[in-house]
C-alpha cells in the first residue's frame, strides 16, 4: 500500500503544473487580445482621488465631453480640466449647496495642488495617439456629435458612474478601424506603421 502512495506526487505534480500553465496562458492571451480578467483589482477602474460621476455631469446636466476635456478637439491628449474650471461651475451653479466632493476640489484649489486623476485608458509608450484627427474624422466625415465620437473608443461614458476601459485598444483594434475607414479619408497612409509608431 505504501509503495502505491509514493506514485501520487509523481502523477499529481505534472497535472498541477499543466493546470497552472493553462491558466497563465489563458490570462496572458486574454490580456494580449482583449481586456484583462478582473482579478485581484487588475482590469478594474482605479479609485480616483475624487468621485466624479459622469452620469450626473454628462447625462443629467448635458455637459459636453469637450467642455471639460478641451484639448480633445485641438491636440494630442484629451487633458483633464483645471481645478479652477470645476470650481467656476460649482461656485456659479450651486454655491453653498454643492455636494461634499466639491469640498475636496476646494481644498485642492486653496492649497494650489492639482487633482492627480489616475489614468484609465492606456496605450504602450511606443504608440503615438492624437485625439484631434480622430475626433475631427468622426465628427466631420462620419457626422457624429462629440459625445458619440468619444464613445467610439471610450464607450458610453455618459452612463458610467466610474469610467472604465471597455474597448481593447490593442493594435489590431486600431488597424482594423483604420483599414475599415481608409476609403473615407484623403490620407491613404493611415495603415502605414509610422502613422502610430513614429
Amino acid at each position: 500500500m505504501i509503495s502505491k502512495l509514493k506514485y501520487i506526487p509523481m502523477v499529481l505534480g505534472p497535472l498541477i503544473m499543466t493546470a497552472v500553465v493553462i491558466v497563465l496562458a489563458i490570462f496572458i492571451l486574454r490580456a494580449w487580445w482583449t481586456t484583462p480578467f478582473q482579478v485581484f483589482g487588475m482590469g478594474e477602474p482605479p479609485e480616483q482621488p475624487i468621485a466624479f460621476p459622469h452620469t450626473q455631469h454628462v447625462k443629467i446636466d448635458g455637459i459636453s465631453c469637450a467642455f471639460c476635456h478641451q484639448n480633445v478637439i485641438r491636440g494630442d491628449a484629451a487633458t483633464m480640466p483645471a481645478v479652477e474650471q470645476c470650481l467656476f461651475c460649482h461656485a456659479t451653479i450651486q454655491g453653498d449647496t454643492a455636494p461634499p466632493e466639491v469640498a475636496k476640489v476646494v481644498a485642492h484649489f486653496e492649497s494650489g495642488t492639482p487633482i492627480n486623476w489616475k489614468k484609465i485608458h492606456r496605450l504602450p509608450d511606443h504608440v503615438q495617439f492624437s485625439h484631434e484627427p480622430h475626433v475631427r474624422f468622426l465628427t466631420q466625415t462620419q457626422g457624429l456629435g462629440i459625445e458619440a465620437a468619444c464613445a467610439t473608443c471610450h464607450g458610453d461614458v455618459r452612463n458610467m458612474v466610474e469610467v472604465e476601459q471597455v474597448r481593447r485598444l490593442k493594435m489590431g483594434d486600431c488597424v482594423d478601424c483604420h483599414r475599415d475607414n481608409i476609403y473615407l479619408t484623403d490620407n491613404k497612409d493611415i495603415t502605414d506603421c509610422v502613422t502610430c509608431h513614429y
